[in-house]
């Protein structure tokens, strides 16, 4: 429910501005859209620019964590040791782990190696080997804000296989980067990710997609890898989510490991890639803010 502002009211946004010199207009846009039946964001999925400039710093941070682990991700190193960094970088970093007792994850971060799809959970026993591809998955706290995004490596003599799979998933989350603009919908997004990956033999992850984040770990919107175009919810600017797909070699069912109650698995053990990207929405277009 949007709260009726009268026009010489202040802004909802908190910039001290009148409502018809802000927002008015932004907001008679959404309604219009809302009456021929499109799903829109609540005013609490779209940032201030406060907001915005916190999330935007947090993005930074955890880019800058992603890049320091770059040279250490090679055959040997085990996840613990990857584990420890990351602690290390985000302390120097003055950020906080975001996954670390998340829920009851045990973890500062999480290491998904070949047939795990996301959410591996680190320890001194899996090092990495040569033939492994290897998501890193690192979320950092800044000032109260939430930043979140992953990348994918090959490890020492890789597969052309599984080098192709890496490619792909990569190629599906940058055609995804382009659908991205405001007045358009998520179902975009979805819907060229799924028909990139579908066009290269390759299946999308239904059950997890990507999220809002910014001032919680996990916002609406749910982001869904899979659509059809003009469906799904209305991006408006100032809106902050991932978009983060997971593509499988294979079929697409996954299933949980019941053990440790996180680890995610390719059902049918074929390997599975996964790269994220934090978003907002801005006026013309889009801006990364973690990748």
């Amino acid at each position: 429910m949007r709260m009726k502002l009268g026009r010489n009211d202040l802004c909802w946004c908190g910039s001290n501005k009148k409502y018809k010199s802000c927002h008015l207009a932004f907001d008679e846009k959404i309604t219009a859209f809302e009456e021929e039946g499109a799903i829109v964001p609540s005013r609490d999925m779209i940032k201030t620019p406060e907001q915005i400039e916190g999330v935007r710093k947090a993005g930074e941070v955890n880019t800058l964590i992603l890049d320091k682990l770059e040279p250490y991700i090679k055959e040997g190193i085990s996840t613990e040791e990857i584990n420890d960094l990351v602690n290390q970088f985000t302390k120097e970093l003055g950020g906080i782990p975001a996954p670390l007792n998340f829920e009851g994850y045990p973890k500062s971060v999480c290491v998904s190696i070949n047939e795990v799809v996301c959410h591996g959970i680190p320890c001194k026993e899996r090092k990495l080997m040569s033939g492994d591809i290897v998501n890193i998955d690192v979320s950092t706290i800044v000032n109260g804000y939430f930043g979140d995004s992953s990348r994918m490596y090959c490890i020492g003599e890789v597969s052309e296989e599984k080098r192709k799979l890496v490619q792909v998933t990569k190629e599906c989350v940058d055609l995804a980067m382009k659908e991205i603009k405001p007045w358009s919908f998520l179902g975009d997004v979805g819907y060229v990710i799924n028909q990139h990956a579908k066009a290269n033999g390759y299946t999308v992850v239904r059950e997890i997609g990507g999220h809002g984040v910014g001032l919680e770990f996990h916002e609406e919107p749910w982001v869904s890898h899979i659509g059809q175009r003009g469906t799904d919810m209305l991006l408006v600017p100032g809106m902050i989510f991932t978009v983060e797909p997971m593509v499988n070699m294979g079929k697409a069912d996954v299933v949980q490991d019941e053990e440790d109650g996180w680890t995610i698995y390719t059902e049918d053990g074929k390997p599975s890639a996964q790269w994220e990207y934090m978003i907002l929405v801005t006026e013309d277009g889009m801006e990364i803010l973690a990748h």
